[in-house]
């Protein structure tokens, strides 16, 4: 469970740096629903950029952002349809956008879903320590942020490998940025990395894999969207049957769990690359998926409820990176698929990790073979505003892009999905990937065997599920303390 006991001298220094600030913090149930958010609130985000350094912002941590680089305020959630011209499966696709969140990717969703317990108890002490946010990218982009915000230093640790964007974008907002050698799949560098950092008290480490925090944001937040989307679209005997999320923090397939308590037979896919195939196989590799799996399984994935594992090809993703975003690519589309040039600007809402769902979710769709009554949801993480330089090595090195190259990418990367590198779990499917937790989190994390068997034994998850409402009564208690 997530530890709410009280530091009071701790809380007290966070609710004087909160007053001083004028800061008030959201609630889960605002995040939720934003139509709770106070009116003297919503009339300040009508005058504030998106991406401003604002504390006000804290209350775009929603789904439900208007389209809009500033003054924008909520409505339903930002979603997309994918249509089966694009996809080539009968079912109908759709996943929430990322980009319309501050810093312009979801991250800063599980970011404040870390933050907040430890914020509101004291166990953060803002007016002492520094937030240390591990990631291999978009992660600590969302926490220097939301550090920013609050008047927290912060610090962005990744590997040194990640798209040249993000270590920019830190460095513009005054984070200090500490590297680790390798790249995407390199993570227990970070890992090791945030042993020496934690070893100054001055430093608190929000680990992402293993703080409950950010399971319990995309439990709340993530799939009360999902379901309003799927309300939204769902024609008269529409089936909500599937959701599919690659799996780097396994946050985000947290809203699964609220998922399958509404939709008991949807199926839920846990993607990672294949290059990497820790899930699948037990392997181990280096990959191009930016943000997704890392040779390890994250302690906060909720394994007895995935139901399929899927593996994808990094040349997929990239292949549909130039398809998606080269002039010929789009083209082609329009017209070979009859692709309107207004729904082909949407393709540029998906980053690397939205591709990579998209291609999981097509995988799923042939493997349960899904008919046009059931809808598959997913998550498009981040855009490709974070991904140009790496759009740009691709064109270095495979050259010029013309209509050949977009045909033989459509056939490939999209109608050429199948259900190889697969497998539906039973139990001990489950069993065996829950299993391989051990080698990360107990042998090397120093947590216990007795810890291990309660995430599978126990009611841990549930227990994390009830506590939204505790933490929104802290919440709510520190606001009024600091009488913002």
């Amino acid at each position: 469970m997530i530890d709410l006991t009280v530091r009071p001298e701790g809380l007290q220094h966070n609710i004087a740096c909160a007053r001083e600030r004028g800061i008030r913090l959201p609630t889960f149930a605002q995040m939720r629903d934003p139509s709770r958010i106070p009116g003297d609130v919503l009339e300040r985000l009508s005058r504030t950029g998106l991406w401003d350094l604002d504390p006000v912002n804290l209350f775009r941590i929603s789904w439900h952002n208007e389209p809009k680089e500033t003054g924008g305020l909520f409505g339903k959630p930002n979603v997309i349809e994918f249509p089966s011209e694009l996809t080539g499966v009968p079912c109908r696709i759709i996943a929430l956008v990322g980009k319309w969140f501050p810093t312009g990717c979801h991250k800063v969703g599980a970011s404040i879903g870390c933050l907040l317990p430890e914020l509101v108890t004291g166990r953060f002490d803002a007016s002492r320590q520094r937030a240390v946010w591990p990631s291999t990218g978009n992660f600590c982009r969302g926490g220097a942020f939301n550090s920013k915000l609050l008047g927290v230093p912060s610090i962005g640790l990744m590997p040194a490998g990640m798209s040249r964007e993000r270590f920019e974008w830190l460095q513009s907002i005054g984070a200090e940025v500490v590297t680790t050698p390798g790249k995407e799949s390199n993570v227990k560098g970070v890992f090791d990395k945030t042993v020496e950092l934690a070893a100054d008290p001055r430093n608190a480490v929000f680990n992402q894999f293993s703080m409950m925090g950010n399971h319990l944001w995309h439990y709340e937040v993530t799939a009360a969207a999902m379901l309003e989307a799927f309300e939204n679209c769902a024609r008269p005997g529409d089936r909500f049957s599937g959701a599919c999320f690659m799996t780097g923090s396994a946050g985000t397939i947290g809203a699964g769990d609220r998922l399958k308590e509404v939709w008991p037979r949807l199926q839920l896919g846990a993607g990672e690359a294949l290059q990497c195939p820790t899930m699948l196989t037990g392997g181990y590799g280096i990959h191009r998926l930016e943000g997704t799996g890392d040779n390890h399984v994250p302690w906060i994935h909720n394994l007895r409820n995935t139901d399929l594992v899927i593996a994808v090809d990094d040349a997929d993703a990239m292949g549909l990176l130039r398809l998606f975003n080269e002039p010929a690519g789009r083209a082609f589309l329009a017209k070979a698929r009859g692709l309107s040039p207004e729904w082909l600007e949407k393709l540029s809402l998906l980053g690397i990790s939205g591709i990579s769902n998209l291609i999981c979710c097509i995988k799923m769709a042939r493997y349960y073979e899904f008919g046009s009554r059931d809808v598959i949801a997913t998550v498009l993480t981040d855009s490709m505003d974070l991904y140009g330089s790496r759009l740009d090595e691709l064109r270095a090195r495979e050259g010029e892009y013309g209509e050949a190259e977009a045909m033989a990418g459509f056939a490939r990367h999209l109608l050429g999905q199948n259900t190889d590198a697969m497998e539906e779990l039973g139990y001990r499917g489950r069993r065996r990937v829950h299993n391989l937790k051990y080698y990360t989190w107990v042998e090397q994390r120093g947590r216990t065997v007795q810890e291990l068997d309660e995430l599978w034994y126990g009611d841990e998850f549930e227990k994390v599920h009830a506590q939204a409402a505790d933490i929104d009564r802290l919440i709510e208690a520190f606001n009024e303390a600091a009488g913002c």
